[in-house]
């Protein structure tokens, strides 16, 4: 039997992960602050696609904080988020309600290991790949996983809310 790659630790995201049992390789980088796009960042550290980095969004839906997964080729849809999760209207979250909710900081928000867990949709652009990146909860560290774990992880609506850039 082969051993597991060992993963660093120190995110509640990758805790969530290694408890889950699920599939995933963690990707590391030097975060540059002077960077305009942490999403965009990551994709030319990590040598990949923007199409399979995808960002870590939160916006107000109705009163109720959502998380939105879109790649960072794209825009979030705000409509279609509200209509992903039934409601009728979505602007962003305030940054600052943004990481005291999730329990971490912008450019580094993950989807997994919040601190209370938002209902959350993953764009559906995610099924057209076996794995995607998302933030491991901290700027400069990246997971890696299949769309259906990060699914099923974070009990995910899998719907078209994202657009072209």
């Amino acid at each position: 039997m082969a051993k597991k790659k060992p993963q660093p630790a120190g995110t509640p995201a990758i805790t969530a992960l290694t408890g889950a049992g699920v599939a995933f390789t963690t990707h590391a980088y030097e975060h540059d602050p002077a960077h305009p796009s942490y999403g965009e960042e990551a994709a030319e550290a990590l040598g990949v696609s923007p199409e399979q980095v995808f960002k870590t969004l939160v916006a107000d839906v109705d009163g109720a904080l959502t998380v939105a997964v879109v790649p960072v080729s794209g825009s979030l849809d705000l409509k279609a988020l509200a209509g992903a999760v039934g409601g009728k209207r979505a602007a962003m979250a305030d940054p600052a309600l943004a990481e005291r909710t999730t329990g971490y900081v912008r450019g580094g928000i993950s989807p997994l290991g919040q601190r209370r867990r938002l209902r959350t949709v993953l764009d559906a652009s995610a099924r057209g790949h076996a794995t995607i990146c998302v933030s491991a909860g901290r700027r400069g560290l990246e997971v890696e996983l299949s769309p259906a774990d990060l699914a099923a992880l974070t009990g995910a609506v899998i719907a078209p809310v994202a657009r072209p850039a």
